[in-house]
């Protein structure tokens, strides 16, 4: 089975998507994931003419999808001057090695997709470090597709030492670099460890969530600061700490960068201090985009990499930004029965999403500004109770 989907910006490269719908997956969801995959082409810069999906109990070991579907793909590829093909999931460097082989064109997998994004976006010494470090450290097993020229080349017996020489000398190239890449982020973590050391005794926030839900907007208009922000995945990959100072209660903000399904394992590990902000802070604000169909399962997503990291278990505030996006569903016609048109601020509140995981949360649209007060309240209270648990004698407050 395969779907058409079509971008109409104008972008650099043309690409065709595919996927697979294994047991336990809807055809909904593998959409959902498809879009999600056109939306990380376009934010490197490729527009998607075309998705290929295909029903399999697992994915193919030796091609990912079937011998036809591959082979329907290289057909269309081929009629329509297909620059790039992108393929859902990771591919092993075997998948790899043969989807290009059989393809003639360059493939890249969710992996490298994401890699390329996070260096395209990265700014600073620090993140430039961090995604190079991915980038080598996805790069190694896969090493071999680089030297395919030289299978090309019909010459004869002598060609196969030089070529295998080649390769293991820029393999030893490439983990002398990750080895010093590695000490590299080790001084910089450090570096970054005494800061956050030397910032005091304030109350620390962090902003998490799936990427694009408007956190750098939130920590904008919460800090009045100037934090990149746009519609694009990952647009921030920095983190900004920010001191906020509500009322008379001073704290501190970070944003992080934002989190995403089947997030490369590299990059995890390469983020770590990035990721210790996370761990760091004292309040967790979990946002949410509320006008998202599957916002729910981004929702399980940031949780279980909030687990993963061992954070799981700290105080969190849900916000469900975007809320002037949100369009009516089923599910709030049976809980609001009375209501003709899509939920008010006082109706979100008594449905199910008001008591998600037994949590704090609020409604509110970053962008028009709305019920940010009641936000900044509760926002209040919460770095409140926790400030005066550290310093149960401090007066300044009462």
């Amino acid at each position: 089975m395969d779907e058409g989907h079509v971008l109409v910006d104008a972008v650099e490269e043309k690409c065709v998507l595919v996927g697979v719908i294994t047991q336990g997956t809807s055809e909904a969801e593998a959409h959902d994931y498809m879009d999600e995959l056109a939306f990380l082409a376009e934010t490197a810069g490729a527009m998607t003419v075309h998705t290929f999906l295909q029903k399999v109990q697992a994915a193919n070991p030796k091609t990912y999808v079937g011998k036809g579907k591959l082979e329907e793909i290289r057909d269309y590829v081929k009629a329509h001057e297909i620059e790039l093909v992108i393929f859902d999931d990771e591919l092993s460097p075997s998948q790899l090695r043969n989807i290009e082989a059989y393809l003639e064109l360059k493939v890249l997998d969710r992996n490298n997709l994401i890699l390329d994004i996070f260096a395209s976006r990265a700014r600073t010494s620090h993140a430039k470090t961090q995604v190079e470090l991915a980038q080598l450290q996805y790069m190694l097993p896969r090493l071999t597709r680089l030297w395919t020229h030289l299978e090309r080349q019909k010459g004869g017996i002598g060609l196969r030492g030089p070529g295998e020489t080649q390769i293991e000398t820029d393999r030893r190239i490439i983990k002398d670099k990750i080895a010093a890449l590695q000490e590299k982020l080790k001084s910089i973590d450090k570096q970054m460890s005494t800061q956050r050391g030397n910032r005091g005794q304030l109350v620390r926030v962090a902003l998490v969530g799936y990427t694009n839900v408007g956190k750098s907007t939130i920590m904008n208009m919460i800090s009045k600061s100037e934090v990149f922000a746009e519609n694009k995945l990952f647009a921030t990959l920095d983190t900004t700490v920010r001191k906020v100072v509500i009322e008379n209660l001073p704290f501190l903000m970070a944003d992080t960068v934002g989190f995403i399904r089947k997030l490369p394992h590299q990059l995890v590990e390469s983020f770590k201090s990035t990721l210790d902000e996370v761990r760091e802070a004292d309040l967790l604000i979990h946002v949410l985009d509320l006008a998202h169909p599957n916002f729910e399962e981004q929702y399980q997503v940031v949780n279980e990499t909030l687990n993963e990291i061992g954070v799981g278990d700290k105080p969190t505030l849900v916000v469900f930004n975007k809320i002037d996006a949100y369009e009516y569903t089923e599910l709030d016609e049976e809980e609001i029965p009375d209501t003709d048109a899509n939920p008010s601020l006082a109706e979100l509140k008594k449905t199910w999403m008001a008591k998600l995981n037994d949590t704090k949360c609020v409604f509110i649209s970053a962008e028009d500004k709305e019920n940010i007060e009641e936000f900044k309240q509760v926002l209040y209270d919460e770095v409140k109770r926790i400030f005066q648990v550290r310093y149960p004698y401090h007066n300044f407050l009462y």
